[in-house]
């Protein structure tokens, strides 16, 4: 045989093997990524859920689950159930990974003050000072303690909270009276009757008024119909 027609026939076969060796390559990668994409899963959201049912979501579908001892505070997620996790939700991950957890402590906490007798200031300050917030704020009007302090308070002094409700007295709500019209009465007679029923009343003054007779009342502070109370002064100007 010739050694040109020996040659054509190894190249031929050469050819044919390295054909068959990357079609061997090539479908072993396909087969190898798709066994590998059948490990696969996404990864569940857990944020949110207790840790019970965190743990059987991540069995379902072949996935373990680890708690991490270390709580962190979160004003949105109650305790007890979880805050974050690692790998995040919608991840492809192998099967029989861990998922890494964090359980939510709740908001985070702080001691609460003694703020009963404090001044309505003062215990705002004191609250923002120590991280708390206000979660209420209610009146009362009574003698019985000094305005605009702080009578109760919830939770008690020591507790530990994130907010306090307080209880504040605005003090006794002062009485008034409706002032009389006063104009063209007798001023002396008139202060006499508002003293004896507790009322400060002074003649400030007196101006001549042609035909009206002397001492009557032609100017009044407050002005008939205006609300007084007794701790006021009752201006009168009478005519002379």
């Amino acid at each position: 045989m010739p050694l040109r027609t020996r040659l054509w026939g190894l190249g031929k076969l050469l050819l044919l093997v390295s054909a068959l060796a990357v079609t061997y390559v090539v479908f072993a990668l396909i087969g190898m990524r798709a066994a590998v994409r059948a490990r696969e899963v996404a990864v569940p959201n857990l944020v949110g859920a207790p840790v019970e049912q965190a743990a059987q979501t991540v069995a379902t579908v072949g996935l373990g689950l680890r708690v991490d001892p270390n709580q962190r505070a979160d004003d949105t997620v109650p305790a007890g159930r979880i805050v974050q996790q690692d790998p995040p939700a919608g991840m492809a991950t192998r099967r029989q990974r861990t998922i890494r957890v964090w359980v939510s402590a709740g908001p985070a906490t702080t001691t609460v003050p003694a703020l009963v007798g404090h001044t309505e200031r003062t215990a705002l300050m004191r609250v923002g000072e120590d991280g708390l917030q206000v979660a209420s704020v209610s009146e009362i009007r009574s003698p019985d303690y000094p305005a605009d302090a702080v009578v109760a308070q919830d939770p008690a002094p020591s507790a530990r909270a994130p907010q306090v409700s307080l209880l504040l007295n605005r003090g006794e709500q002062a009485t008034t009276y409706v002032m009389p019209d006063l104009i063209g009465t007798n001023g002396a007679r008139a202060a006499e009757a508002l003293r004896t029923r507790g009322f400060r009343v002074a003649i400030v003054g007196s101006q001549p008024y042609a035909g009206v007779p002397a001492g009557t009342v032609v100017r009044q502070q407050p002005a008939g119909g205006f609300q007084v109370a007794p701790s006021e002064l009752i201006s009168l100007e009478v005519s002379r």
